[in-house]
């Protein structure tokens, strides 16, 4: 699996981290849904440079043109629901992709289980496709594969399967490496240094569905 790690290189998108993760300024909603979303088009744009892309003519108002634009759209799906301003960043820029939604997150009791429950998939055919995955953190890399394998099994096989995440712990991109046997690609804006206990990512930010909406039950 190629990883791709954005912080190696100094840009806008360290500011949109730090503020993520700061606990003065993320209890700012409003502010920490804006970041992510912008976090998901830095993403976005980065992943696109990987894509095929083919010449189109156009008319301007001038003369004719031959221009490069991506081949073939992707398919979009976003994690619920942590995803969800993530994933508006991302569909900003591929604002002419199909998307689905997959309901995927771990029992409460983690320390003695680790079942996912993937109970929700609203998805199109996946069939040969690019298919872009959009989960905010890349933890322990086990709802993410049980994602990518459920998908595969019964949505058509992708072509390629790319992940974005702003934040990954290293634990999940091995499990990752030895489970998944697609071509795989990850994106992501940081990769931090473990997990907790509660297999949070540390330093990470906190829970990301609770900033963005509050707590839940």
């Amino acid at each position: 699996m190629k990883t791709h790690n954005i912080s190696k290189n100094n840009s806008v998108a360290n500011n949109f981290l730090a503020e993520i993760r700061d606990v003065k300024i993320q209890s700012d909603r409003l502010r920490f849904r804006k970041n992510l979303s912008r976090l998901g088009e830095i993403l976005a744009y980065e992943m696109s440079k990987s894509f095929d892309f083919t010449k189109k003519e156009i008319e301007t108002p001038l003369k004719n043109m031959a221009v490069e634009v991506i081949e073939e759209q992707p398919i979009l799906i976003s994690i619920l629901r942590a995803g969800m301003p993530f994933f508006e960043g991302v569909q900003q820029v591929f604002d002419h992709a199909d998307a689905g939604f997959i309901g995927a997150f771990r029992e409460k009791d983690f320390s003695s289980s680790n079942k996912i429950d993937l109970s929700y998939v609203a998805v199109p055919d996946l069939d040969g496709k690019t298919v872009v995955i959009v989960d905010p953190m890349l933890a322990t890399g086990q709802s993410m594969a049980d994602t990518i394998n459920k998908l595969s099994e019964e949505y058509g096989k992708p072509k390629k399967v790319c992940l974005l995440a702003v934040i990954a712990a290293p634990k999940g991109i091995t499990y990752l490496e030895k489970t998944i046997q697609l071509p795989i690609e990850l994106w992501c804006g940081a990769i931090d240094d473990s997990l907790n206990d509660k297999a949070y990512i540390v330093p990470g930010l906190g829970d990301a569905g609770d900033l963005a909406y509050g707590p839940k039950q």
